[in-house]
């Protein structure tokens, strides 16, 4: 299990985790299971260095069509743990957190589902968690249009390129930095104590750059611009039978 250490700090502070999953199939109803976990913290829409993640061993086969999506075979899972083994230290995780999912009804389908064979009482991922789903957001904000991980990574200019295939630690990193995006947000990471880092490199150079500016001339009209000015000014109120708009303008600003 990959379960990044928190530093001092706060964790409750706007604490958010973008998840997701990869299964055995389609359907935890017809036996399915989860065989990836993977999810990233986010504390007040910064990316912090916490994540979760871990392989499990599904005790069953694995669609053909499944494998052609994440690659992952029963043989390669044979020696993970199982679902049960995890689930306390999962749930702990999640608990409290504003889960970001992209269709998140698949994926919480399948956790309920999982909870519930080994806790009997589990109420529902819900009931722990709040849920936000990407791909009810981007259907939203860009009806009509392809609303894929990769889509909306090619729409916001989220690298994707090792994305060959499926992962759950890939993909929810990947849907962090579109989630993000998507609103309008910071893609900086946070260190352990959560000092933002990152940007420093950046904003250090807006900061020399702005010294630098030279601050631009202000050249003023002298009196015999100024003069051509009025006169043209004055032909152009005899145009129009009445005061022209400009002059309204400059009368105006001379009285402020």
């Amino acid at each position: 299990m990959v379960l990044s250490p928190r530093g001092p700090g706060p964790i409750n502070n706007m604490r958010q985790v973008v998840l997701d999953t990869e299964t055995t199939g389609l359907d935890p109803e017809l036996g399915h299971r989860i065989i990836e976990v993977g999810a990233v913290e986010l504390i007040d829409r910064h990316q912090t260095q916490v994540h979760f993640q871990q392989y499990l061993d599904p005790q069953r086969d694995i669609d053909e069509a499944a494998i052609e999506v994440h690659g992952l075979t029963r043989e390669f899972l044979a020696d993970k743990p199982k679902f049960a083994d995890i689930a306390a230290e999962l749930l702990e995780f999640l608990r409290g957190a504003e889960l970001i999912i992209h269709n998140a009804a698949f994926d919480i389908g399948f956790l309920d589902f999982e909870f519930r064979q080994v806790y009997e009482s589990f109420a529902g991922t819900e009931a722990t968690c709040s849920v936000l789903d990407t791909l009810s957001m981007a259907r939203q904000l860009h009806p009509g249009q392809r609303n894929s991980l990769d889509a909306l990574c090619k729409r916001y200019n989220v690298d994707n390129s090792q994305r060959t295939r499926h992962g759950a630690l890939l993909d929810a990193e990947i849907l962090a930095d579109v989630y993000l995006a998507m609103t309008g947000g910071q893609t900086t990471f946070l260190d352990e104590s959560h000092e933002i880092i990152g940007d420093a490199a950046a904003e250090s150079r807006s900061r020399s750059l702005a010294r630098k500016r030279v601050p631009t001339p202000v050249i003023r009209a002298n009196a015999e611009e100024l003069a051509a000015h009025a006169e043209w000014v004055q032909r152009l109120d005899e145009q129009i039978d009445g005061e022209c708009l400009w002059r309204t303008i400059e009368n105006d600003t001379s009285q402020n």
